[in-house]
């Protein structure tokens, strides 16, 4: 096989990591919005991941990427990182948090960014099924004290731990839930934990 360059090799670990969590394997939009690259540039870093034998590509059609060979499982494994798992979080109406230290998970780095901090929540609550996130999921989050409208943040709402979309509107903050029977969060205060970072699911 093709010696990787270090970007295509975190990027085939991406995808490696991704598909097994999900079961299904990410989009290049999803590729692209996780190295906060462009389409064209994840879709060039795929080609060439094709070209060297470590993909399969379906055409152009969403969610077709096929690891055909993974990098050596020994260097895989001494390169995860352990992140801590720090409580509960609400996908639902707001609960407290309990923030004791559970034990860790260990993830590829390539699942997250080098220069961020990190923590995983246990998902309680179907609030935000419509973007993918079920009850029992171990959420990945950064560690972030602002946010962009749009983002899935983890926020502090009256002393309880919610995880939801974030929008700022003129006079006040909504926090969206992604599930038709829920009705949005309002407020004028709240404080930000993180950003969703990666979605952790077992299907044990």
């Amino acid at each position: 096989m093709k010696e990787l360059t270090e970007r295509q090799r975190e990027v085939l670990s991406f995808i490696s990591a991704f598909t097994k969590s999900h079961t299904y394997p990410p989009t290049i939009r999803e590729i692209a919005d996780h190295f906060s690259i462009s389409v064209k540039g994840a879709y060039d870093h795929l080609n060439a991941l094709k070209k060297k034998g470590y993909l399969r590509l379906s055409d152009k059609r969403s969610r077709t990427i096929e690891v055909v060979h993974t990098m050596d499982r020994q260097n895989e494994t001494e390169q995860l990182i352990q992140i801590p798992i720090l409580g509960t979080v609400a996908a639902g109406k707001p609960i407290l948090a309990e923030e004791n230290w559970e034990g860790t998970v260990a993830i590829p780095p390539s699942m997250v960014r080098k220069q961020g901090t990190y923590f995983a929540l246990n998902v309680r609550g179907d609030s935000m099924i419509e973007a993918g996130i079920m009850d029992g999921d171990l959420a990945i989050i950064e560690k972030r004290e602002t946010a962009h409208n749009g983002e899935i943040v983890v926020a502090v709402v009256d002393d309880a731990v919610t995880l939801k979309r974030f929008y700022k509107e003129s006079n006040r903050i909504r926090l969206q839930p992604e599930n038709a029977a829920y009705s949005p969060i309002y407020c004028q205060d709240i404080r930000l934990l993180g950003r969703l970072s990666c979605i952790i699911r077992s299907y044990t």
